[in-house]
């Protein structure tokens, strides 16, 4: 081990006004290693990260102790010029959400060019090309004129990777590079950053809440919980064996168990018949339509009571799309019977009553939920609509009733979403479509911002109230270890296509399609 660690963090201590959010917490990063840094949301990890940079909201922010020595430089004690003169060449940082962390109005050639010029003064088209190449962006030339927005996910970051290496940095610091990742594209943006950091030499300090990863990808891992670090050590030993409790149950928290059986007099709740969308595609000056793209195509499916049906494949394969048709919330050809009702020969005020038994839950729910509404007004506002009738008394015991139900004190009432961590909003927007006693639950991406012992409670909660409302749920994501813990069939999606349908367990076990071989493989080699 070289003696001479690059990066050097000595009882940091990190306080956001008079409160103390990480106390005294020290930790190495040695030349050419990847460190990761772990704990659940809440844990201090991100912001620990963030003070290498000084990018917290100074003077709000402030750090009563501790140094962070870079190179034997205490990086605490550098004036604005001199950490500009680290930051973005020295050390890179890739963000958690490339989206937010790009420009919108920029393309990704200006955006790169701009890092190049910041801290090499020049930059040229050829170069840009050549990291975009790098990074492994499919088609450069075309990508580098292209807005974030025009970027699927594994993309975005992609770009966030090229323009943190533009620097030729010695520590990148990757914070939850992956989250909301689909698995082969996480698996190959893992890949790439590894190769990178090979063919660069750089240390990289690692992000994250995912331990499959920790266990794939670092040699050393700090445990942090609620702002200090209960654990630290080489990987394969704290993994074989780890000593705090609070690291036991981060590793004991991985998607366990199978579906509950179905009852045996199950009904069909919903039959879908050879579903279709597909998005016109305009060209020229008057915009006609020169083709189309078939996002779903010809899908079929049905759906008993108390059945959950997982919905598999990679970003763009038509999941969500396949779900908004469902509800008609977007033009479709095909049969979509609910109960005996065709919903696809229903006018929008025709099927406006049938909408209380069909709800959705989506995936990210700080922005599902309106920031200036109480809990109490975002909980009952479907009441209003769909239950006018109800007087004042029993609305407030309904919501009180779901509040419970999901696991919510009824003190939270009148509190707002911003007051709420991301287990507890996901659980408030349960509690939305659960207050309207639906048939049919579709939950998009229900889980994917959550740490795993988050999702582990989650996971809980949806069988829980499966089994308590008999509801049938639509589980589209792309964590495989969670469709094969809630799921009793499973399609998977690829293009728009169904390629492979069944049993979930006959299928996790015997998958017979390629593609679903390449999804199951880059799910569970996380944790060889």
């Amino acid at each position: 081990m070289t003696k001479n660690p690059l990066l050097s963090v000595e009882n940091l201590s990190i306080a956001f006004g008079d409160t103390l959010v990480v106390k005294e917490i020290s930790f190495d990063v040695q030349p050419g290693q990847t460190f990761a840094l772990v704990g659940e949301s809440g844990s201090g990890k991100s912001v620990s990260a963030l003070s290498i940079l000084k990018l917290l909201p100074y003077p709000f922010a402030s750090h009563p102790q501790g140094k962070i020595l870079f190179d034997n430089h205490d990086l605490l004690k550098s004036n604005d010029k001199e950490i500009r003169q680290v930051r973005g060449k020295r050390i890179s940082m890739v963000f958690q959400e490339p989206m937010t962390s790009l420009n919108p109005l920029h393309t990704v050639e200006k955006q790169i060019r701009e890092v190049f010029e910041l801290h090499s003064g020049t930059s040229s088209h050829t170069q840009i090309l050549d990291l975009l190449k790098l990074v492994q962006l499919k088609d450069p030339e075309q990508k580098c004129q292209a807005y974030p927005h025009q970027l699927s996910g594994g993309e975005r970051q992609r770009v966030m990777i090229a323009m943190a290496l533009a620097g030729q940095p010695d520590l990148l610091i990757a914070d939850e590079p992956t989250t909301a990742l689909d698995v082969t594209t996480q698996a190959e943006i893992l890949k790439l950053l590894s190769d990178l950091q090979k063919k660069f030499g750089m240390a990289l300090l690692l992000i994250t809440h995912d331990l499959g990863i920790v266990r794939k990808m670092a040699q050393e891992v700090a445990v942090m919980e609620k702002g200090v670090i209960v654990e630290a050590g080489a990987v394969k030993d704290i993994f074989i064996k780890p000593s705090h409790p609070y690291t036991q149950r981060l590793l004991s928290s991985e998607p366990q168990g199978t579906a509950d059986p179905l009852p045996k007099e199950s009904s069909i709740l919903m039959e879908v018949q050879n579903l279709s969308v597909h998005f016109p595609l305009k060209k020229g000056l008057f915009r006609r339509t020169a083709g189309y793209t078939k996002a779903v195509n010809e899908i079929s499916l049905s759906l008993r009571h108390a059945e959950t049906l997982g919905i598999v494949g990679e970003s763009g394969s038509g999941k969500t799309t396949l779900a908004l048709a469902i509800l008609r919330l977007i033009a479709s050809q095909g049969e979509i019977s609910l109960e005996g009702h065709r919903l696809d020969k229903l006018s929008s005020t025709e099927i406006r009553p049938l909408r209380k038994k069909m709800q959705i839950v989506f995936q990210d729910p700080f922005s599902s939920l309106s920031p200036r509404m109480t809990i109490e007004e975002i909980i009952g506002e479907g009441l209003e609509v769909h239950f006018p009738e109800l007087e004042t008394s029993g609305r407030t015991e309904r919501i009180m009733t779901v509040l419970r139900e999901v696991g919510l004190e009824e003190s939270m009432k009148t509190r707002y979403p911003h007051e709420f961590s991301g287990g507890q909003r996901q659980r408030i927007s349960i509690a939305r479509a659960l207050i309207l006693k639906p048939k049919l639950l579709i939950l998009d991406e229900p889980t994917s911002a959550l740490d795993r012992a988050v999702q582990a409670d989650i996971l809980q909660l949806l069988k829980k109230l499966q089994k308590e409302h008999a509801l049938s749920y639509l589980f589209i994501s792309h964590d495989l270890k969670i469709v094969r813990a809630i799921s009793h069939q499973v399609i998977v999606l690829k293009e728009g296509n169904v390629v492979e349908s069944g049993a979930c367990q006959e299928i996790f076990r015997n998958p017979q399609h390629p593609y679903t071989q390449r999804l199951l493989k880059a799910a569970f080699d996380m944790e060889t």
